[in-house]
């Protein structure tokens, strides 16, 4: 079984999927974390599977020190009944040549849950940009042909930028019978191979990413949530800044992420 549930074991169909790739800085992980924390979603469940690493860890959620001992798996499933959304937050890496294999049966597990889209929240290598992507937002989006014929004219009213094709290179980024030019997002881990399968499927996918480099990548999680906010409105925004300035979210930060780059250093060193 790919999903075991704690709650119902059911999930309404219609609800929109959130899912983060490991990516470049972990960015899609971190936004989705944003996005759980402050809309108080419930777990529900977590996948079980052998394409990922077993993992555990302490509640990454906590509010207190009751809560903080419970036990998180390292896929887990959450839900927003009021939004109807259902996020799943990945923290386990792959196992090696398991890819395809995963990318196959978290497909299967969207058309069987019955979502009616699937929002995939990545990121890509800023050092690998073209000169049209150095400037201006470093925010695309990407959408599949069927999910284009239901949002695309709401996304357009967004003035949002689509990530630009470019030229791939025949037998390392190009796939036989696929076109010279298309999808490149280096560092984006299942994205760009789970955006094709989703278009040959004709299943509705969007796939939003920011450039960014490792580091701190808190402000790439922040400015990738409102990106995502300003199309499906999760969370109310408020003015901030002088005149003209985009209204941002009130995001809620984890506890977790005051251990982001581990803990401090043992006083006893010195």
């Amino acid at each position: 079984m790919f999903v075991s549930c704690e709650k119902e074991p059911n999930i309404p169909k219609g609800y929109t999927l959130l899912l983060p790739a490991v990516s470049v800085g972990n960015v899609g992980q971190l936004a989705v974390d944003l996005i759980i924390h402050t809309l108080g979603m419930e777990r529900i469940g977590y996948l079980h599977t052998d394409c990922l690493l077993p993992m555990v860890g302490n509640n990454p959620f906590s509010t207190s020190q009751e809560d903080a001992s419970q036990l998180a798996t390292g896929t887990e499933v959450y839900r927003s009944v009021e939004k109807n959304i259902v996020a799943v937050q990945q923290r386990a890496p792959l196992v090696r040549g398991k890819q395809c294999e995963f990318r196959r049966r978290l497909l299967e597990w969207a058309k069987q849950c019955g979502f009616s889209r699937v929002v995939l929240l990545t990121s890509s290598h800023a050092y690998e940009r073209i000169d049209t992507q150095m400037t201006g937002t470093q925010l695309r989006y990407l959408l599949t042909p069927e999910l284009q014929q239901t949002v695309g004219k709401a996304v357009g009213e967004l003035k949002w930028t689509e990530l630009e094709r470019r030229r791939l290179y025949p037998g390392v980024e190009q796939r036989d019978g696929e076109e010279q030019t298309g999808v490149f997002i280096p560092g984006g881990g299942i994205a760009r191979k789970f955006y094709q399968e989703c278009c040959e499927a004709g299943f509705p996918l969007a796939v939003l990413l920011t450039f960014c480099a490792e580091g701190d990548n808190i402000p790439d999680a922040f400015s990738l949530a409102n990106y995502l906010n300003q199309w499906l409105q999760l969370v109310p925004c408020k003015k901030s800044g002088g005149k003209g300035a985009t209204p941002q979210a009130e995001w809620k930060i984890p506890s977790s992420w005051t251990l982001l780059f581990g803990s401090t250093y043992p006083p006893d060193l010195y």
